[in-house]
């Protein structure tokens, strides 16, 4: 595969700059590519106005700062918010994420697993086995029990069609109307109530925009059944935290999975680390894997060098 001209500069704090730099360079062997350090100030750029490709995972403000040759953006993930409305982003430039179908695997595997966990009781089980205590409860019929994915886009469909594969019955909410397969789907604002008030588990999967931001409030989780058990993958600016966190204290949430949180990572003395009916994981649930994402980041760096638009923009104004 022929390179194109220009450089692409690297950015994260949670990836390895050489693994990346092998994948990329196995399918653009004479592109250079250079490390923005991991607090993404200068590292290697010697002269930002050379900079014309960036793939980046929440790069700092002020990172886009005097890239005026910048033609393209590589989220390094799927959730966008954290480029969407940035102040140093040269205009006109397009923003694309990745959707490699290892993440929506990864992501579906991690919900299966997670609502398989609540569904089967297994917190209850962990307490009784801290307490020396033989904890018997009988299994549920799967169909029985409700879950409900708030947001239907490529990661939540699949997941959704994996949770309703292993007998769940299984409800789904979006911005827009979708169909899945075996899937209950409801659109627009006005539903949401009334798909909280059925679900036993309510897997959290929406992206973050000036609409959804807050949107699982007090009010809101208030309106799950009593006992029904919170899984959130998606960002923790999605729900009022604190006000989660008082329901789990008082059992009308009865058990969280959290991989997302207001603020990451978590800290210290967050009353959530303590929660017996809580488990934690730093924010994990699907990652971009080199070896699989990078053809389609070197197939939409070609795109832009032919002056062809990137396939998988996100819409700003949308947030997505």
């Amino acid at each position: 595969m022929t390179s194109p001209s220009g450089t692409l500069v690297f950015s994260s704090a949670f990836d390895a700059f050489e693994v990346w730099r092998d994948a990329l360079h196995a399918h653009l062997p004479g592109m250079a590519i250079v490390d923005a350090g991991a607090t993404g100030a200068t590292g290697e750029i010697t002269d930002p106005a050379a900079i014309h490709y960036a793939l980046a995972w929440k790069p700092p403000e002020g990172f886009f700062d005097k890239m005026v040759n910048l033609r393209l953006i590589i989220n390094l993930g799927a959730g966008v918010d954290s480029l969407v409305g940035r102040r140093d982003l040269p205009a006109g430039v397009p923003i694309t994420r990745i959707t490699d179908p290892q993440m929506a695997r990864m992501m579906a595997g991690y919900v299966l697993f997670a609502t398989l966990r609540h569904a089967r009781e297994i917190p209850h089980f962990e307490q009784a086995q801290r307490r020396g205590q033989w904890a018997y409860r009988h299994p549920r019929s799967p169909e029985t029990i409700r879950v409900a994915v708030l947001g239907l886009g490529e990661l939540g469909a699949l997941a959704a069609s994996e949770v309703q594969r292993q007998g769940f019955t299984v409800m789904g909410w979006s911005r827009s109307p979708r169909q899945i397969d075996g899937v209950q789907c409801f659109a627009g604002i006005e539903t949401l109530d009334t798909v909280l008030e059925q679900a036993d588990i309510l897997v959290v999967m929406l992206p973050l925009t000036t609409d959804t931001r807050g949107l699982l409030d007090r009010a809101r989780l208030s309106r799950l059944p009593k006992g029904a058990a919170l899984i959130n993958v998606a960002r923790g600016a999605l729900v009022d935290q604190a006000a989660m966190t008082d329901l789990l204290r008082d059992g009308h949430i009865g058990s969280a999975t959290l991989d997302v949180f207001a603020q990451e990572p978590l800290p210290a003395g967050d009353p959530l680390w303590a929660m017996e009916n809580v488990l934690i994981t730093p924010h994990l649930a699907s990652v971009a894997i080199p070896s699989s994402s990078a053809k389609q980041i070197a197939d939409n760096i070609l795109r832009v060098s032919r002056r062809e638009a990137p396939a998988n923009q996100v819409d700003p104004s949308r947030g997505y």
